[in-house]
Parts: structure tokens; C-alpha cells; sequence
């Protein structure tokens, strides 16, 4: 097997033994990008000979010593670009520091090569709206990886990664785990911290792990967690090592499944395949527990009012002035702000900007922003409710498989409802991981994968890492 094709868990076995060196995976991987990425498109710039360079003096003692990881473009590592896969800063920003979480990676040991596609501004969920390129998803090219982070979760599903960071708003690094058939974590909000990741919406962005397995992500989250000065909004933990009870098994733990995620507008194939697993995990012991969260209904209607409004304070820094491309020649200062704003933003960046600054006009703040908050608090009081009961909630992740490339291009509403099932964990700051489940035949013939998503109360990292590798095992 191709070392590009392993997992961090087994690359690293044969690292401690001495049977390969961290330039053996180097090479390995290039070899894999070179054969596949230019098909799929998942990264927007790697740097392999840095990699190399890195890999002769990796700490193998460390927890992740000598593995490569490939880094989603909104988090920043110094040195390298970081764009956003926007014009607004293609070509014009390096990045002058790292971000708490590569900070962390470092300190592990390991080497970051390489930076992959998005939705421009993270603003996504088919990584469709990158003004630098197309990426297609591995099982079928035809169909989108999802997004935002469908370059992270094409790149380790085409094992031209061996694992990836992402960021979850809202179901960014869930839905292009399951379109892609890779494991996908969103950590609870404060587990990680957001220093260096470029906000989009600030209580509601949280970076988490892409991988192979349910235990590489576990490995991810244990070097990448914990309290971080430079974050206000990160939380002091308990010192955890997420790989401890994750064969624990299933038996005598409640797991709830919400009326209301189980309705009409689910593909019957994508419900088979998650009600299969349902299945199997209620024969390894668990018990399954009806549950209401009664206010799913608002969820998409609250979070597209609450994460723009967020966006547009936080994309105001992006004027042409301090960073970034900028028009030439303006007519004074306001031209410059409009021109490179209207040249640098692609059209769902503009899209989200507006919608948000609209919400927080006067007049309108508290019909509508002040209005969503009272709803996400509702949202948050029915998961709390819903844990006295259970210690963990299953749904899909998705209602429907990888969608063709361009078929929603023009309908950006029906990108946004196609996040109904995710959306929720980021307003209530809770945890969620999807993990493979099954894949569905598409017309074309193509196999298409299905993602479980297991929700976790507010640090419950450990519950759901469990259950998914009770799912994983049971394939």
C-alpha cells in the first residue's frame, strides 16, 4: 500500500520502528499529487521541497513527528499564502505568523506542506464559489467535494493527504466529510482556538481535523485543542487524550434521534444507508431515543442572518488599504474601498455582505439580528434539554449525495438549505463529527458516500469519537 493511502495511526508505527523515514511519506505524497491533484483540484499551492527539508530533521519522539498535514486556506501559517481562495488576496498576502493551531502542530512534530482549496471566505458548501479554481470530488468528478472545505476533504479522500484541517460555520467540515467518505470533526466552540483563522463568523468558526479514521482525528484533536491566551472565546480543559475508550464500544449509551431531522426531503437512499447504521449500532448495545428539538424549523433562517451579519463586520477590515489587492489609480478614498471591494469579492462573498449589513441597519437590527439571537438561544435550550436524556444525537449529514457540479450555482437558497442538519451544532457551540456510513449509486454509476453525523453536548468530544468508531468498525 501507498503511504500516501495510510492513516496517521499506521504511518506512524513504521516511523517509531524505523521501517520508513518522514521523506519517505514526502515522496510518496508528491507522487500521489502529482498523479491526481490535477484532476481534482484540492490544492491551491503546496510546497514539497520545504517538506523535504523538514522531514530530515523530524522529532519522531513526538506525537505527530514526521507526518505531513495539509492546512485549509483561511488558516494561517507563516510563510505561506494565505488567500482564502479570494482575489482579494491572491498574490499580495503571506503570511507574517502562525495560527495557534499550527503553533500546536509544530510542537507535535508535524510538517505542514500545503494549502488547500475553499469557498471563497470559507462563504460555501460546494467549494463552487473559489474565485481560484475548481474542485471536484474523488468518487466522482462530475460532482462537487462539498464545501467549505472541500479541498481538505478531496485532498484526504484521494489520499494526496494523509490528513487535513478545516473550519466548520456550519456544516463546512461535516458535509465535504461525507461527500467525500472521510471522517469530519467539528470540535465544541472553545475547545479549539481561532487565533489565525480568518473570521467569517466569529461565534460560530471553529477549526477541526479531516482524516482517514475516526482515531487520526482524535490524534488531530488532542494536538490542536486547549486553552489559548490570544482567543478570549477558548476554554480551559482538562488535559484529554481523545484516543483513550474510543473501543469502548456502544453498549448501555442513549442515542437520540430528533423527529425533526428524519422527515420528508431526505434522499430514500442516503436514509437507508444512516437508518443501516442506526441499526447497527442499536445491535452493539446502544439504546435509540426519540427525541423533539422542536426549533429546527428556524434554524436556517437564524443562522443566515446571524453568520452574515458577523461576516459583514468582519470582511469590513478587507478596504484595499492595510492588505490585500487593490484597484489603482482611485478617484479618492471611498472609489478605492468600492473598486476593491467590487473587484476583489466574488459574487456570494458580496451576496453575504450585503444580506448582513442589511440586518444590522437601523431600523432593521432588532426585527431581525436581535430577533435570531432570541431564536439561537431556543436552539442551544433544545440540545441541553435533549442531553438530559440522551448522551448523543444521530442524523445525517446531508439530505441528499455530492450534488453535480453547477446544478445549484444559480439557486444559492437550495445550497442554504442543503445545510439544515448541520447548522445547528454551530449555533448551540456544540460538538459533531460525520463518519462514513454507506454509498449510493448515482445515475452515472458512480458510488457515491453517505456520512452519519453524531452530535455531543458542548465538550463531549469523547462520547461522539466513540460512537463513530463503533460506526467505523461495524462496516
Amino acid at each position: 500500500m501507498e503511504l500516501s493511502n495510510q492513516s496517521i495511526t499506521s504511518l506512524r508505527k513504521q516511523l517509531t520502528s524505523g521501517d520508513i523515514c518522514s521523506a519517505d511519506i514526502i515522496g510518496s505524497l508528491a507522487d500521489a499529487i502529482e498523479k491526481k491533484d490535477g484532476e481534482i483540484g484540492a490544492y491551491l499551492s503546496h510546497d514539497l521541497d520545504a517538506a523535504r527539508e523538514a522531514a530530515k530533521t523530524a522529532d519522531l519522539s513526538l506525537p505527530l513527528g514526521g507526518i505531513p498535514i495539509a492546512i485549509k486556506d483561511n488558516i494561517n501559517v507563516k510563510g505561506q499564502p494565505c488567500s482564502c481562495a479570494s482575489r482579494f488576496l491572491e498574490g499580495s498576502y503571506t503570511s507574517p505568523y502562525d495560527a495557534t493551531v499550527i503553533s500546536k502542530l509544530r510542537a507535535a512534530g508535524a510538517i505542514l506542506y500545503g494549502r488547500t482549496n475553499m469557498d471563497e471566505f470559507a462563504m460555501g458548501s460546494t467549494t463552487e464559489n473559489s474565485a481560484l479554481g475548481d474542485t471536484r470530488n474523488p468518487h466522482d468528478h462530475t460532482r462537487a467535494p462539498g464545501g467549505s472545505s472541500g479541498g481538505s476533504a478531496a485532498a484526504v479522500a484521494s489520499h494526496s493527504a494523509i490528513a487535513a484541517l478545516g473550519s466548520d460555520t456550519g456544516g463546512s467540515i461535516r458535509q465535504p466529510a461525507s461527500y467525500c467518505g472521510v471522517v469530519g470533526l467539528k470540535p465544541s466552540y472553545g475547545r479549539v482556538s481561532r487565533y489565525g483563522l480568518v473570521a467569517f463568523a466569529s461565534s460560530l468558526d471553529q477549526i477541526g481535523p479531516i482524516t482517514q479514521n475516526v482515531e487520526d482525528s482524535a490524534l488531530l484533536l488532542n494536538a490542536i485543542s486547549g486553552r489559548d491566551a490570544m482567543d478570549a472565546t477558548s476554554l480551559e480543559q482538562p488535559d484529554t487524550d481523545f484516543t483513550q475508550g474510543l473501543n469502548d464500544g456502544v453498549a448501555g449509551m442513549k442515542l437520540g434521534l430528533p423527529k425533526e431531522y428524519f422527515g420528508d426531503g431526505i434522499d430514500p437512499a442516503v436514509r437507508h444507508q444512516v437508518d443501516e447504521s442506526i441499526k447497527k449500532l442499536e445491535s452493539a448495545g446502544a439504546e435509540l431515543v426519540e427525541i423533539s428539538l422542536p426549533h429546527t424549523e428556524y434554524a436556517v433562517a437564524t443562522y443566515y442572518i446571524i453568520a452574515p451579519a458577523e461576516a459583514s463586520s468582519n470582511l469590513s477590515r478587507f478596504d484595499g488599504v492595510r492588505y490585500g489587492n487593490r484597484v489603482e489609480n482611485p478617484n479618492d478614498i471611498i472609489d478605492l474601498y468600492r473598486r476593491s471591494r467590487e473587484q476583489g469579492f466574488g459574487p456570494e462573498v458580496k451576496r453575504r455582505i450585503i444580506l448582513g449589513t442589511y440586518v444590522l441597519s437601523s431600523g432593521y437590527y432588532d426585527a431581525y439580528y436581535n430577533k435570531a439571537q432570541k431564536v439561537r438561544g431556543l436552539i442551544k435550550r433544545d440540545f441541553e434539554n435533549a442531553y438530559q436524556k440522551v448522551d448523543a444525537i444521530l442524523s445525517p449529514v446531508t439530505p441528499n449525495v455530492a450534488p453535480v457540479i453547477g446544478a445549484d450555482k444559480d439557486n444559492p437558497l437550495q445550497q442554504y438549505l442543503a445545510d439544515i442538519f448541520t447548522i445547528s451544532a454551530n449555533l448551540a457551540g456544540i460538538c459533531g463529527i460525520s463518519v462514513p456510513c454507506g454509498k449510493v449509486a448515482s445515475d452515472s454509476g458512480s458510488q457515491l458516500p453517505v456520512g452519519l453525523q453524531i452530535l455531543g453536548p458542548h465538550m463531549g468530544e469523547q462520547a461522539i469519537l466513540k460512537v463513530a468508531r463503533a460506526v467505523e468498525s461495524s462496516d
